[in-house]
């Protein structure tokens, strides 16, 4: 392990499927900005109305992840969310968790009163009742199988699911407990809630945003560090969001240098892409950069497969250089005189950031 690794801690346990195409899912109580942020994060318009519940089907939308890297190689039982939401929250990969801190009498609040911390647990409470409840209805059907049959493979996924429901009636969310491979591939197959990696995104008003100051945020960061320790907090303001999104390109760089702060949008992709666990890799040409997506801890042969399935087949190698080392010596030349190109086998483990180079060879099978 790298000094880095240990000093960051343990790695915990990758949940969730093994795919480069993820989604991050949008929770919050009612009226706390979720389709505000969701309209100027995806540039859509669904609707955003002072009552609960405006918008009860999902919506859908692409946004792009920015990576500067990229342009400089070119040059409960529903109480608070609904058990209709739970569900359609199950479908996504990591979960973007809204709290609202700002007052405001014309925009009604479900709990009458503004405490996020109350709120952080109505909701953080429905996602673990949910798991038990999906857990609980498996419990009944697996107790029969291995009281009948001692089936060994059975036996472990029982003995699984009653490890996690202690965990979730003991209020923990099960990203934050710890497992072997196999148990790691048993809940997977139940899609859970708690398992989901969780951005917490304060939503202030447009002044408290601008003055960054907010009652509530230590308040917030006590209730995280406690109940979701090593999770993101991100202060934004919806509202500043939405107005500089009506704006022409020329006056958001005007406004953004009056006010003298950033858009919290790129950050918050970003955070939440990296939440995901996926990362970027490039290749380069003579003409052309791109950039490619793939889960951390992906092997060269599995990212050479999201370019080409050929490329996994008929992985020979990988010539690989880290874009710092790009930035740092100006060009691939100076990169090789540097002793910083390497070539790397099967087993290398692709890296943020990497540039590289695949060498591979796949001959036609021969005719019978």
């Amino acid at each position: 392990m790298s000094k880095k690794d240990a000093a960051a801690g343990p790695r915990r346990s990758v949940f969730g499927r093994m795919s480069n195409n993820l989604a991050m899912g949008i929770v919050g109580l009612a009226n706390v900005g979720k389709s505000t942020f969701f309209n100027v994060l995806t540039n859509s318009s669904v609707p955003a109305e002072n009552y609960p519940f405006c918008t009860i089907d999902p919506s859908t939308a692409r946004a792009q992840v920015p990576d500067e890297r990229w342009h400089h190689l070119c040059a409960s039982e529903g109480k608070g969310l609904g058990n209709a939401f739970l569900s359609n929250i199950s479908a996504v990969d990591g979960i973007f968790h809204m709290i609202r801190i700002f007052e405001d009498e014309e925009i009604i609040h479900v709990e009458e009163s503004i405490d996020p911390v109350r709120d952080l647990e109505i909701v953080s409470s429905e996602l673990r009742q949910k798991d038990i409840e999906i857990l609980s209805k498996k419990i009944e059907g697996l107790e029969r199988i291995v009281q009948r049959t001692n089936d060994k493979q059975k036996k472990q996924e029982l003995d699984t699911i009653n490890k996690c429901l202690e965990f979730l009636k003991n209020g923990k969310d099960l990203r934050f407990g710890e497992y072997d491979p196999h148990e790691v591939d048993i809940i997977n197959q139940y899609n859970l809630l708690t398992v989901k990696p969780v951005i917490f995104l304060i939503n202030m008003n447009k002044d408290a945003y601008i003055k960054k100051k907010g009652k509530w945020l230590a308040a917030i960061k006590t209730w995280v560090d406690t109940n979701a320790p090593g999770e993101k907090i991100i202060p934004f303001s919806a509202e500043f969001e939405r107005d500089l999104s009506q704006l022409s390109p020329e006056e958001q760089q005007q406004m953004l240098a009056e006010v003298k702060v950033p858009s919290s949008l790129s950050k918050i992709i970003v955070t939440g892409y990296s939440g995901l666990g996926l990362i970027h890799f490039f290749t380069a040409g003579a003409d052309e950069v791109k950039c490619w997506t793939v889960r951390v801890g992906s092997k060269a042969p599995r990212a050479a497969g999201v370019i080409h399935t050929d490329f996994e087949r008929g992985f020979i190698a990988a010539e690989v250089f880290a874009y710092a080392d790009f930035k740092e010596h100006g060009s691939e030349g100076a990169v090789r005189a540097a002793g910083k190109y390497h070539t790397k086998g099967r087993d290398y483990e692709v890296q943020d950031g990497d540039v590289i180079l695949f060498r591979f060879n796949v001959t036609a099978q021969k005719k019978k």
